[in-house]
Protein backbone atom coordinates (compact mmCIF):
# COMPACT_ATOMS: atom_id res chain seq x y z
CA UNK A 1 0.00 0.00 0.00
CA UNK A 2 2.80 2.41 0.91
CA UNK A 3 4.48 1.80 -2.47
CA UNK A 4 1.21 2.63 -4.29
CA UNK A 5 0.81 5.85 -2.32
CA UNK A 6 4.39 6.90 -3.13
CA UNK A 7 3.87 6.09 -6.80
CA UNK A 8 0.65 8.15 -6.85
CA UNK A 9 2.35 11.11 -5.16
CA UNK A 10 5.27 10.97 -7.60
CA UNK A 11 2.84 10.87 -10.52
CA UNK A 12 0.93 13.87 -9.14
CA UNK A 13 4.14 15.89 -8.79
CA UNK A 14 5.16 14.96 -12.34
CA UNK A 15 1.76 16.06 -13.69
CA UNK A 16 1.92 19.44 -11.95
CA UNK A 17 5.29 20.13 -13.58
CA UNK A 18 3.85 19.87 -17.09
CA UNK A 19 3.47 23.12 -18.99
CA UNK A 20 -0.15 22.28 -19.84
CA UNK A 21 -0.99 21.87 -16.13
CA UNK A 22 0.51 25.09 -14.80
CA UNK A 23 -1.47 28.15 -13.74
CA UNK A 24 -1.62 30.89 -16.36
CA UNK A 25 -0.76 34.35 -15.02
CA UNK A 26 -2.55 36.01 -17.91
CA UNK A 27 -5.89 34.65 -16.68
CA UNK A 28 -5.44 35.29 -12.95
CA UNK A 29 -8.71 36.37 -11.37
CA UNK A 30 -10.67 35.11 -14.35
CA UNK A 31 -13.81 34.62 -12.28
CA UNK A 32 -13.93 38.35 -11.53
CA UNK A 33 -13.66 39.46 -15.15
CA UNK A 34 -16.43 40.73 -17.42
CA UNK A 35 -17.57 38.69 -20.41
CA UNK A 36 -15.57 40.88 -22.78
CA UNK A 37 -12.44 40.64 -20.62
CA UNK A 38 -12.73 36.84 -20.53
CA UNK A 39 -13.13 36.73 -24.31
CA UNK A 40 -10.08 38.96 -24.79
CA UNK A 41 -7.93 36.83 -22.50
CA UNK A 42 -8.91 33.59 -24.24
CA UNK A 43 -8.41 35.18 -27.65
CA UNK A 44 -4.94 36.45 -26.70
CA UNK A 45 -3.93 32.99 -25.48
CA UNK A 46 -5.39 31.30 -28.57
CA UNK A 47 -3.23 33.59 -30.71
CA UNK A 48 -0.18 31.77 -29.34
CA UNK A 49 -1.27 28.39 -30.71
CA UNK A 50 -0.37 28.96 -34.37
CA UNK A 51 3.15 30.01 -33.38
CA UNK A 52 3.57 26.83 -31.32
CA UNK A 53 2.44 24.73 -34.28
CA UNK A 54 4.72 26.67 -36.65
CA UNK A 55 7.75 25.59 -34.62
CA UNK A 56 7.05 21.92 -35.37
CA UNK A 57 6.30 22.15 -39.11
CA UNK A 58 9.35 19.99 -40.05
CA UNK A 59 8.03 17.16 -37.85
CA UNK A 60 4.54 17.61 -39.29
CA UNK A 61 5.96 17.40 -42.82
CA UNK A 62 7.82 14.21 -41.88
CA UNK A 63 4.58 12.69 -40.63
CA UNK A 64 2.72 13.76 -43.79
CA UNK A 65 5.31 11.90 -45.87
CA UNK A 66 4.93 8.77 -43.71
CA UNK A 67 1.13 8.87 -44.08
CA UNK A 68 1.32 9.49 -47.83
CA UNK A 69 3.65 6.52 -48.30
CA UNK A 70 1.45 4.26 -46.16
CA UNK A 71 -1.83 5.15 -47.87
CA UNK A 72 -0.30 4.87 -51.34
CA UNK A 73 0.63 1.26 -50.53
CA UNK A 74 -2.81 0.29 -49.26
CA UNK A 75 -2.06 0.99 -45.61
CA UNK A 76 -4.08 2.95 -43.09
CA UNK A 77 -3.80 5.98 -40.84
CA UNK A 78 -5.05 5.05 -37.37
CA UNK A 79 -5.49 7.68 -34.66
CA UNK A 80 -5.41 6.72 -30.98
CA UNK A 81 -6.47 8.98 -28.13
CA UNK A 82 -8.53 9.43 -24.98
CA UNK A 83 -10.96 12.13 -23.87
CA UNK A 84 -10.65 15.41 -25.76
CA UNK A 85 -7.69 14.13 -27.78
CA UNK A 86 -9.64 11.07 -28.88
CA UNK A 87 -12.67 13.13 -29.86
CA UNK A 88 -10.57 15.55 -31.92
CA UNK A 89 -8.94 12.57 -33.66
CA UNK A 90 -12.36 11.02 -34.34
CA UNK A 91 -13.60 14.29 -35.84
CA UNK A 92 -10.68 14.47 -38.26
CA UNK A 93 -11.02 10.80 -39.21
CA UNK A 94 -14.75 10.86 -39.96
CA UNK A 95 -14.45 14.06 -42.01
CA UNK A 96 -11.92 12.54 -44.44
CA UNK A 97 -14.34 10.35 -46.47
CA UNK A 98 -16.79 13.19 -47.30
CA UNK A 99 -13.98 15.68 -47.92
CA UNK A 100 -11.78 13.52 -50.15
CA UNK A 101 -14.23 10.78 -51.21
CA UNK A 102 -12.05 8.04 -49.79
CA UNK A 103 -12.91 4.78 -48.07
CA UNK A 104 -13.53 5.03 -44.32
CA UNK A 105 -10.94 2.25 -44.02
CA UNK A 106 -8.11 4.61 -44.94
CA UNK A 107 -8.38 6.87 -41.87
CA UNK A 108 -9.62 5.30 -38.65
CA UNK A 109 -9.65 6.12 -34.95
CA UNK A 110 -9.44 4.36 -31.61
CA UNK A 111 -10.76 6.12 -28.51
CA UNK A 112 -10.60 4.88 -24.93
CA UNK A 113 -14.08 3.75 -23.92
CA UNK A 114 -15.15 3.08 -27.50
CA UNK A 115 -17.75 5.03 -29.52
CA UNK A 116 -19.80 5.89 -26.42
CA UNK A 117 -16.85 8.04 -25.26
CA UNK A 118 -17.55 10.42 -28.15
CA UNK A 119 -20.61 11.74 -26.34
CA UNK A 120 -19.77 11.13 -22.70
CA UNK A 121 -16.60 11.07 -20.61
CA UNK A 122 -15.15 7.59 -19.97
CA UNK A 123 -12.03 8.86 -18.22
CA UNK A 124 -11.10 5.81 -16.14
CA UNK A 125 -10.21 3.81 -19.26
CA UNK A 126 -7.35 6.15 -20.15
CA UNK A 127 -5.29 4.83 -17.22
CA UNK A 128 -5.32 1.26 -18.54
CA UNK A 129 -2.36 0.11 -20.62
CA UNK A 130 -4.08 -3.23 -21.17
CA UNK A 131 -7.16 -1.58 -22.69
CA UNK A 132 -4.90 0.45 -24.97
CA UNK A 133 -3.14 -2.69 -26.21
CA UNK A 134 -6.44 -4.48 -26.73
CA UNK A 135 -8.01 -1.59 -28.61
CA UNK A 136 -5.17 -1.20 -31.11
CA UNK A 137 -4.72 -4.98 -31.40
CA UNK A 138 -8.25 -5.18 -32.83
CA UNK A 139 -7.05 -3.01 -35.71
CA UNK A 140 -4.21 -5.46 -36.45
CA UNK A 141 -1.57 -2.83 -37.30
CA UNK A 142 1.18 -3.81 -39.74
CA UNK A 143 4.22 -2.28 -41.41
CA UNK A 144 1.88 -0.76 -44.01
CA UNK A 145 0.15 1.46 -41.42
CA UNK A 146 0.83 4.70 -39.59
CA UNK A 147 -0.53 4.93 -36.04
CA UNK A 148 -0.74 8.36 -34.40
CA UNK A 149 -1.14 8.79 -30.66
CA UNK A 150 -2.61 12.08 -29.44
CA UNK A 151 -2.30 13.25 -25.82
CA UNK A 152 -1.76 16.79 -24.54
CA UNK A 153 0.21 15.60 -21.51
CA UNK A 154 2.05 12.91 -23.45
CA UNK A 155 1.72 10.55 -20.50
CA UNK A 156 -1.63 8.78 -21.04
CA UNK A 157 -1.11 5.03 -20.36
CA UNK A 158 -3.83 3.89 -22.81
CA UNK A 159 -2.28 5.81 -25.71
CA UNK A 160 1.34 5.01 -24.86
CA UNK A 161 0.59 1.27 -24.73
CA UNK A 162 -1.26 1.43 -28.05
CA UNK A 163 1.66 3.19 -29.75
CA UNK A 164 4.17 0.73 -28.29
CA UNK A 165 2.06 -2.20 -29.52
CA UNK A 166 1.69 -0.71 -33.01
CA UNK A 167 5.42 -0.01 -33.26
CA UNK A 168 6.30 -3.52 -32.12
CA UNK A 169 4.12 -4.84 -34.95
CA UNK A 170 5.92 -2.82 -37.61
CA UNK A 171 3.71 0.24 -37.96
CA UNK A 172 5.24 3.71 -38.26
CA UNK A 173 4.23 5.71 -35.21
CA UNK A 174 3.73 9.42 -34.50
CA UNK A 175 3.02 11.25 -31.25
CA UNK A 176 1.11 14.55 -31.12
CA UNK A 177 1.76 16.06 -27.68
CA UNK A 178 2.03 19.45 -25.97
CA UNK A 179 4.87 18.75 -23.53
CA UNK A 180 8.47 17.94 -24.38
CA UNK A 181 10.31 14.76 -23.34
CA UNK A 182 7.05 12.89 -22.79
CA UNK A 183 6.70 9.10 -22.56
CA UNK A 184 4.41 9.12 -25.60
CA UNK A 185 6.87 11.21 -27.60
CA UNK A 186 9.66 8.79 -26.72
CA UNK A 187 7.54 5.77 -27.66
CA UNK A 188 6.90 6.99 -31.23
CA UNK A 189 9.14 7.21 -34.28
CA UNK A 190 8.20 10.88 -34.74
CA UNK A 191 7.23 13.31 -31.97
CA UNK A 192 5.26 16.45 -32.84
CA UNK A 193 5.52 18.63 -29.73
CA UNK A 194 3.36 21.77 -29.83
CA UNK A 195 4.22 23.58 -26.60
CA UNK A 196 1.22 25.85 -26.10
CA UNK A 197 1.90 26.47 -22.40
CA UNK A 198 -0.55 26.95 -19.54
CA UNK A 199 -4.26 27.01 -20.29
CA UNK A 200 -6.60 29.90 -19.43
CA UNK A 201 -8.39 27.50 -17.08
CA UNK A 202 -5.50 25.56 -15.56
CA UNK A 203 -5.31 22.01 -16.89
CA UNK A 204 -8.24 22.38 -19.31
CA UNK A 205 -6.43 20.99 -22.33
CA UNK A 206 -9.59 21.10 -24.44
CA UNK A 207 -8.55 24.73 -24.98
CA UNK A 208 -5.12 25.68 -26.45
CA UNK A 209 -3.81 22.12 -26.49
CA UNK A 210 -7.00 20.90 -28.19
CA UNK A 211 -6.79 23.69 -30.75
CA UNK A 212 -3.18 22.80 -31.52
CA UNK A 213 -4.09 19.13 -31.90
CA UNK A 214 -6.91 19.93 -34.32
CA UNK A 215 -4.65 22.17 -36.39
CA UNK A 216 -1.98 19.48 -36.59
CA UNK A 217 -4.34 16.62 -37.46
CA UNK A 218 -5.95 18.78 -40.16
CA UNK A 219 -2.48 19.40 -41.60
CA UNK A 220 -1.58 15.71 -41.54
CA UNK A 221 -4.65 14.44 -43.39
CA UNK A 222 -5.01 17.41 -45.75
CA UNK A 223 -1.30 17.26 -46.56
CA UNK A 224 -1.33 13.53 -47.23
CA UNK A 225 -4.56 13.59 -49.26
CA UNK A 226 -3.26 16.49 -51.34
CA UNK A 227 -0.01 14.68 -52.08
CA UNK A 228 -2.02 11.59 -53.01
CA UNK A 229 -3.93 13.62 -55.62
CA UNK A 230 -7.33 13.86 -53.89
CA UNK A 231 -7.19 17.67 -54.21
CA UNK A 232 -7.00 19.48 -57.56
CA UNK A 233 -5.17 22.80 -57.15
CA UNK A 234 -6.72 23.85 -53.88
CA UNK A 235 -10.20 22.59 -54.76
CA UNK A 236 -12.09 19.81 -52.96
CA UNK A 237 -12.61 18.10 -56.28
CA UNK A 238 -13.56 14.72 -54.83
CA UNK A 239 -16.63 16.14 -53.13
CA UNK A 240 -19.59 13.78 -53.28
CA UNK A 241 -22.72 15.87 -54.03
CA UNK A 242 -25.21 14.20 -51.70
CA UNK A 243 -27.16 17.30 -50.68
CA UNK A 244 -28.04 20.70 -52.18
CA UNK A 245 -25.05 22.48 -50.63
CA UNK A 246 -22.62 19.91 -52.00
CA UNK A 247 -24.25 19.95 -55.43
CA UNK A 248 -23.69 23.70 -55.57
CA UNK A 249 -20.11 23.26 -54.37
CA UNK A 250 -19.50 20.70 -57.11
CA UNK A 251 -20.82 23.06 -59.78
CA UNK A 252 -18.62 25.87 -58.44
CA UNK A 253 -15.55 23.62 -58.44
CA UNK A 254 -16.14 22.64 -62.05
CA UNK A 255 -16.67 26.27 -63.06
CA UNK A 256 -13.33 27.24 -61.53
CA UNK A 257 -11.25 24.22 -62.48
CA UNK A 258 -12.47 23.87 -66.08
CA UNK A 259 -13.35 27.49 -66.80
CA UNK A 260 -16.97 26.63 -67.58
CA UNK A 261 -20.15 28.63 -67.43
CA UNK A 262 -22.64 27.51 -64.77
CA UNK A 263 -25.01 25.81 -67.22
CA UNK A 264 -22.17 23.92 -68.92
CA UNK A 265 -20.81 22.81 -65.55
CA UNK A 266 -24.21 21.40 -64.58
CA UNK A 267 -24.46 19.54 -67.90
CA UNK A 268 -21.03 17.96 -67.44
CA UNK A 269 -21.90 16.84 -63.90
CA UNK A 270 -25.15 15.33 -65.14
CA UNK A 271 -23.32 13.53 -67.96
CA UNK A 272 -20.81 12.23 -65.41
CA UNK A 273 -23.54 10.69 -63.31
CA UNK A 274 -23.13 13.31 -60.61
CA UNK A 275 -19.45 12.57 -60.05
CA UNK A 276 -17.41 15.79 -59.99
CA UNK A 277 -13.98 14.16 -60.68
CA UNK A 278 -15.39 12.35 -63.70
CA UNK A 279 -16.96 15.58 -64.97
CA UNK A 280 -13.67 17.44 -64.56
CA UNK A 281 -11.69 14.82 -66.48
CA UNK A 282 -14.32 14.85 -69.22
CA UNK A 283 -14.20 18.64 -69.47
CA UNK A 284 -10.42 19.07 -69.26
CA UNK A 285 -9.41 16.12 -71.44
CA UNK A 286 -12.31 16.33 -73.89
CA UNK A 287 -13.32 12.68 -73.42
CA UNK A 288 -16.53 10.82 -72.74
CA UNK A 289 -17.63 9.41 -69.41
CA UNK A 290 -16.28 5.91 -69.99
CA UNK A 291 -12.78 7.17 -70.82
CA UNK A 292 -12.82 9.54 -67.84
CA UNK A 293 -13.82 6.74 -65.48
CA UNK A 294 -11.11 4.47 -66.91
CA UNK A 295 -8.48 7.19 -66.50
CA UNK A 296 -9.48 7.80 -62.88
CA UNK A 297 -9.30 4.08 -62.18
CA UNK A 298 -5.86 3.83 -63.78
CA UNK A 299 -4.59 6.84 -61.82
CA UNK A 300 -6.00 5.61 -58.49
CA UNK A 301 -8.50 8.50 -58.43
CA UNK A 302 -5.82 11.17 -58.81
CA UNK A 303 -7.61 13.75 -60.91
CA UNK A 304 -4.61 15.61 -62.31
CA UNK A 305 -2.97 12.35 -63.44
CA UNK A 306 -6.28 11.13 -64.82
CA UNK A 307 -6.64 14.24 -66.99
CA UNK A 308 -3.19 13.59 -68.43
CA UNK A 309 -3.90 9.89 -69.01
CA UNK A 310 -7.27 10.58 -70.61
CA UNK A 311 -5.75 13.10 -72.99
CA UNK A 312 -3.16 10.64 -74.33
CA UNK A 313 -4.30 9.25 -77.72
Amino acid sequence: MKRKVLKYEASSIELRRLGTEKTNRASAGLDRKSALEIARIINAEDAKVAAAVKRVLPQIAHAINLITAALSQGGRLIYVGTGTSGRIAALDAVECPPTFDISARMVQFVIAGGPKALGAAVEADEDSRELGRRAIAKKKPTKKDVVIGIAASGRTPFTIAAIQYARAHGAKTVAVVCNRKSPLGKAAHVAIVAEVGAEVVAGSTRMKAGTAQKMILNMLTTGAMTRLGYVYGNLMVNVSPKNEKLVERGVGILEQAAGLERRAARLFIAAAGGRVPVALVMAKAGVNRAKAVAALRASQAQVRRAITLAGIP
